[in-house]
């Protein structure tokens, strides 16, 4: 009896815990929402004193060109994802499988990118792509951003790798499979997870990127984040509300579509373990 009352209690705390969790992550995109429709809030008002459609409005207004750049930033992302991730399948998996001198600091130095601060490297950046033909160029903000993803990709799919092995891929090598068969029937369906979740990430990650894109792209190049942060730092709360709010839904709305893919596609191929 004692055991089920202690149970019960655990039970209790535990629901409690996750409600104010949820409650705490809700409540910022709650007041988000409210300010994306406030054209005045002045403090100490618990409620707006008057609302409006101005933010939501400008944003949706073709002459704003904020819908062009927003699927500007989505294809750039995308592309970004796309490249990252076939740049870290490699790389991942000699780091999780294989043992070989120096590998530990290899992973410490995949990490560099997300240590050293991109101001700190941007300006040489900067004047090498000039002297490639790469800067105010899609392909150069598309290179440029592989600098802060690649970490990401790599360091995820390197878990994953570590965890499976290459015992199936072995199994399949015996069995007659040559290597691309190996690699596209065994090797991605087993990383699908990683994949998924490593592209969720870079693509977050390329999608918010500001500085970086405004030093490569000179203005030319010009993403939804590059049309957000001046609002923001305005202080124009209705503004920068509306547009944070197309940016939280669209970010969810293209992961949300990509995860579906992938399962959508090795579901259609029997991989129970999707």
């Amino acid at each position: 009896m004692g055991e089920y009352k202690m149970n019960k209690r655990n039970r209790t705390l535990s629901g409690f815990i996750m409600h104010i969790m949820i409650f705490l992550l809700i409540l910022p995109l709650l007041v988000l929402v409210v300010w994306s429709f406030s054209k005045s809030w002045p403090w100490p008002n618990i409620f707006p004193q008057e609302f409006g459609l101005r933010g939501i409005l400008h944003v949706l207004d073709p002459s704003s060109r904020a819908l062009k750049s927003l699927l500007l930033s989505i294809r750039l992302s995308l592309v970004v994802t796309i490249v990252t991730l076939i740049l870290s399948i490699p790389a991942a998996k000699t780091l999780g499988v294989y043992s070989f001198k120096g590998k530990q600091f290899i992973k410490m130095l995949v990490l560099a990118p997300i240590i050293v601060p991109p101001v700190a490297v941007g300006m040489g950046i900067h004047l090498t792509f000039i002297r490639l033909g790469l800067a105010n160029r899609f392909i150069g903000v598309v290179l440029v951003h592989l600098i802060p993803c690649l970490p990401y990709g790599i360091r995820i799919l390197t878990d994953v790798f570590e965890i499976i092995g290459e015992s199936m891929e072995q199994q399949a090598r015996v069995l007659g499979a040559n290597s691309i068969q190996t690699f596209t029937n065994i090797t991605l369906p087993l990383i699908a997870p990683g994949l998924i979740s490593a592209g969720s990430l870079v693509f977050i990650v390329s999608f918010s990127q500001y500085f970086l894109t405004f030093l490569i792209g000179g203005g030319r190049i010009i993403t939804f984040p590059m049309m957000m942060f001046p609002y923001i730092q305005s202080g124009d709360r209705m503004m920068a509300s509306a547009y944070s709010m197309v940016f939280i839904l669209a970010t969810l709305v293209v992961l949300i579509m990509m995860e579906k893919a992938i399962k959508s596609y090795y579901s259609t191929k029997n991989y129970f373990y999707l």
